[in-house]
């Protein structure tokens, strides 16, 4: 698949689509985009211009918390040892050099004669090799850059026959300067070709990769010793399980962002590109939105505080960087140095930051008509899309009335659904990546009556149950679940306890993405200085402790929940769920839980409605496309090279065009503030259809050759109380 690979605006890897859309699995909705928070007035964190960046002052501390806390608290009860030293090394190498196109053979053997340390030396709080390798990186990054310029600019036969490795686990450090030159002058003649099949003009993209190439040797001199302790410390905590990670501050401040969807700054999102930091799009009802003058595709040159600060140049400047200067509490006044899309003299737009709402990461519902009754009159069915888990954990806390929840926000959604006489809902959790797990356990029970929605196994193998204990239910109609490849995590809770109860059918991809382990966030300055009250900001460790399991006995875990109807996608055959992943937890069993299963779904229902699925799909046009798209995707994925002779090149760019496609089309979903409720396109249409099936058949109970049956299962009640639920980033 060449038209999913490509190079990233770093230039420091290529990019599959087999990894594209990691953000669906993570717990909170990615805001890299400048939107701003209430503590941006401290100072951003002094970048370095030249040389890898001095070590923190609270490094050693930091890094002997995160040793405890995965030896003592991860699931795995796991000793920092050899092995794991050496998955680390081996990830914290990758995670700077990913292509391994910097450093040299010789580096890397150097480095691994410490590589055993590893383990010993992070018991002291010992961070020192990260610093070293990052110095030799950033030696070899400005070595490379003059090759890298020279070869821009030469000539280069696209017909001589050659291929390029593209497969991270097939490339190999080179072993000298010469082998260096030449895996870098394939890399070139392949960017080249790429900008070729865009269409860029010659001149434009030899200026284009120039830029590249220079930004990210600037961005990676600007790399803070922040930045660099979490590249280093969740290599480590990656080692154990791929869900267990260090935060920085600032990475912490935006996680938090993400669960209460609510912050102050100008609302627009942002995005590095080139050596810019361009506008993508702006927040409806933003400060920006709202003063008109700044759009879509403008470049921020240069941001000044209040009405009289310096403007700062931020050309090339880490886009991390230029969000922390942007940001800032509601009220104060932020100068932006903006070069206009379509012109070339900067203007300044001073702008006062406001509280903003992500309304496009909240639950947001709409009524859709679909099909025919028996009377003539189309079936009215409420859709509500709900891209997270989220909870504003902050506010709960302090008891405060109107507290963003997803469950809060369902429910009100369902009330309006009664109002307007639905006949059904669909809950559509495609590309919901989890949340919150006790948001997960009340939003189910506004579906089910009282009953266990999950259970969690802890380290000591303790099972216990997890329930919705509040009675009654907000709509007890019909049910349909929407899910696909990157429904994870508290979206497989709720879907795996709507199937287990028979009350509501899944439709999707073949099954979701198979997270079922359960991770807790703990602050690292509250830990370690417990006695005071302003504890200092020094990230936290979200940590893998325990691991979830549907009412019925079976772990979430690699397998996901199976859908009921299987509607064809690109996404089932995307390489991206949780055993795609390095050192993924396996797959096990409990016992069931006590639960009583309802009348709505059977297993003769459910064939019924596949057939009729399945009779529609083989008859439509779209599919049958999609279909053509999956088997050229399935030739070309295992393919661990590229050919560079152009008119190779362009054949197998053509046939990877639809899994490009396929990610920019998510990452549109991702990116867009504006992202419409319900899409209706050729799948969306076939779940509505699918739909109306099971709303005939609950109607008209005939249409099936066995009614659906009620079921129990008994577990005895365990004898420890029911713990307070954790949270589950």
């Amino acid at each position: 698949m060449v038209r999913g690979v490509r190079a990233t605006a770093g230039g420091s890897e290529f990019r599959s689509t087999t990894a594209v859309h990691a953000c669906a699995i993570a717990v909170v909705i990615a805001l890299s985009a400048g939107l701003g928070a209430a503590w941006a007035e401290q100072p951003p964190a002094a970048a370095v211009v030249a040389g890898a960046p001095k070590p923190g002052t609270n490094d050693r501390h930091i890094a002997v918390a995160v040793r405890r806390h995965l030896e003592r608290e991860h699931f795995l009860r796991q000793p920092i040892d050899d092995a794991i030293a050496r998955r680390w090394f081996d990830t914290f190498l990758e995670a700077l050099d990913p292509m391994k196109v910097y450093f040299l053979q010789s580096d890397v053997d150097a480095f691994a004669a410490r590589r055993d340390q590893l383990d010993d030396l992070v018991k002291r709080g010992d961070v020192g090799f990260a610093y070293e390798v990052l110095e030799r990186f950033l030696q070899r990054v400005d070595e490379r850059l003059p090759l890298i310029e020279r070869l821009i600019v030469q000539e280069h036969d696209f017909t001589a026959p050659e291929t390029i490795v593209i497969d991270r686990k097939a490339t190999r450090w080179a072993r000298d300067a010469a082998e260096a030159e030449d895996v870098w002058r394939r890399r070139i003649k392949y960017d080249l070709l790429v900008q070729r099949m865009e269409k860029t003009p010659p001149d434009e993209a030899k200026d284009k990769l120039q830029r590249r190439y220079r930004s990210f040797a600037k961005r990676m001199h600007q790399m803070t010793a922040d930045e660099l302790l979490e590249t280093f410390l969740s290599s480590l905590t990656s080692s154990f399980d791929p869900h267990t990670s260090f935060m920085s501050p600032d990475t912490l401040k935006n996680f938090e962002i993400g669960m209460k969807l609510e912050l102050d700054g100008i609302g627009a999102q942002l995005k590095g590109e080139d050596g810019y930091t361009t506008i993508v799009e702006l927040t409806p009802g933003g400060a920006a939105d709202k003063d008109g003058r700044l759009k879509a595709k403008d470049r921020v040159v240069g941001v000044g505080q209040g009405n009289e600060g310096e403007i700062v140049d931020v050309v090339d400047m880490n886009l991390n960087e230029v969000v922390r200067l942007i940001r800032g509490k509601r009220g104060t006044v932020v100068r932006l140095k903006v070069v206009p899309v379509g012109e070339t003299a900067p203007k300044v737009y001073d702008i006062t930051r406001a509280k903003i709402e992500l309304k496009d990461a909240e639950a947001r519902g709409e009524v859709i008509e679909h099909g025919a009754k028996a009377d003539g009159t189309p079936w009215r069915i409420g859709v509500i899309n709900l891209p997270s888990f989220y909870m504003d954990m902050a506010g709960a806390q302090q008891g405060q009335a109107d507290y963003k929840s997803s469950t809060r926000d369902c429910r009100r959604l369902l009330d309006q659904f009664r109002e307007q006489g639905v006949d059904g809902v669909v809950l559509d959790l495609r590309n919901n990546g989890g949340g919150s797990l006790p948001e997960a356990i009340k939003l189910t029970g506004l579906f089910i009556d009282r009953g266990p929605v999950v259970q969690i196994k802890d380290a000591d193998h303790q099972v216990r149950p997890y329930d919705d204990t509040e009675a009654g239910v907000s709509w007890e109609g019909p049910l349909v679940v929407l899910t696909n490849k990157f429904s994870a995590s508290a979206s497989e809770i709720l879907a795996g306890a709507i199937q287990d109860y028979q009350r509501g059918i899944i439709v999707g991809d073949e099954a979701t993405h198979g997270k079922g382990t359960v991770q807790s966030l703990l602050d690292l300055g509250r830990q370690l200085f417990q006695r005071f009250d302003n504890a200092p900001s020094l990230g936290a460790i979200k940590i893998t402790m325990q691991q979830f399991y549907r009412p019925s006995g079976a772990s979430t875990q690699l397998e996901g929940v199976k859908s009921d109807i299987v509607l064809p996608s690109l996404t089932t055959h995307l390489p991206v769920g949780e055993g795609d992943l390095d050192h993924a937890i396996p797959f096990d069993r409990v016992q069931p839980a006590r639960y009583t299963a309802v009348d709505r779904v059977s297993a003769a229902l459910v064939e019924r409605l596949r057939e009729r699925s399945e009779s529609r799909v083989e008859g439509r046009k779209e599919f049958a496309k999609l279909a053509d798209d999956v088997a050229r995707y399935q030739r070309r994925k295992d393919e661990q090279t590229i050919s560079l002779v152009e008119a190779e090149f362009e054949r197998q760019w053509n046939e990877g065009k639809a899994a490009d496609d396929e990610e920019k089309k998510l990452q549109e979903l991702d990116a867009s503030q504006k992202r419409p409720v319900v899409r209706r396109d050729y799948w969306f249409d076939e779940a509505m259809n699918v739909t109306v099936d099971y709303l005939q058949a609950l109607v008209r109970p005939e249409a099936v050759a066995e009614a659906p049956r009620s079921a129990e299962v008994v577990r005895p009640t365990p004898a420890v109380p029911r713990p307070a639920v954790p949270a589950l980033p």
